[in-house]
């Protein structure tokens, strides 16, 4: 099962590790191992780039923040072919992405001269990224019954499904609304009506996935490599602007 019908695919620049994860997943279809392992080996991954990042090693984080993107990717795909879907891999996934984040642009901070105030700057810029790139991938996949794991506005707990435990559905909940929900309150601000559209168009949800998390980390993966670790944080706070420019676009020319 995909997210979304094939006729309203597009071509999603954060999710080129597609691929690898699909076959991943189908390697693992057959055995025990469940959506939230894969969840936790792309954690790991990611803690190992961290660590090779912060060692100097940069081709190495470069290759372990690929292999988090592509677990990343991957966790959701096995979940769709065991058609194990739950909420607990979901909250769980985002939970584990927003503390990665952190501590990538904390490494970051701790191997450059950059100000601890542009470090927590470039931290919001990130998440309101991948925030506003959520925001309409989730109508987008709704409007036209792609998958429905994730919803619009995520302000009130869900009902665990067949599966999983209510308890750690609500304990992962919270975790989420306490990380993300002033990032979703303030993308929901700055477009409200947005959920009113009937489509966006293909090449618009292809620009706003240069918002989503795996672009964010092949940027910084090519940025390592290039030897620009000291421009890091600053693309990322200048990038933020593009927030405003891409709702601008969605109200100006994509109309509720």
């Amino acid at each position: 099962m995909s997210k979304l019908p094939k006729e309203h695919r597009f071509i999603d620049l954060s999710d080129y590790g597609r691929p690898a994860a699909k076959a991943i997943a189908n390697s693992l279809k057959n055995t025990d191992v469940t959506p939230v392992h894969v969840t936790i080996a792309f954690v790991v991954s990611g803690l190992v780039a961290i660590a090779c990042m912060l060692q100097g090693l940069v081709w190495a984080a470069a290759l372990f923040f690929i292999l988090k993107s592509v677990l990343d990717a991957a966790d959701g795909e096995l979940a769709r072919i065991k058609q194990t879907p739950s909420y607990t891999g979901r909250f769980l996934d985002s939970v584990a992405d927003i503390i990665l984040n952190l501590l990538i642009l904390i490494g970051l901070w701790l191997i450059t001269d950059t100000n601890l105030l542009f470090m927590v700057l470039a931290f919001i810029g990130l998440q309101l990224q991948g925030t506003l790139y959520n925001y309409y991938y989730v109508i987008l996949r709704n409007n036209f019954d792609g998958d429905k794991t994730s919803r619009i506005i995520e302000n009130k707990t869900p009902l665990a499904m067949p599966g999983e435990k209510q308890k750690n559905v609500d304990m992962l909940f919270r975790l989420y609304r306490i990380l993300y929900g002033k990032f979703d309150e303030f993308i929901f601000m700055l477009d409200p009506q947005a959920a009113n559209s009937n489509a966006f168009p293909n090449w618009f949800m292809t620009l706003v996935s240069t918002f989503g998390l795996g672009f964010q980390l092949l940027i910084i993966s090519i940025m390592l490599v290039m030897g620009w670790i000291d421009f890091i944080i600053p693309f990322f706070i200048f990038y933020s602007l593009f927030i405003f420019i891409f709702i601008g676009i969605r109200k100006i020319w994509l109309p509720d």
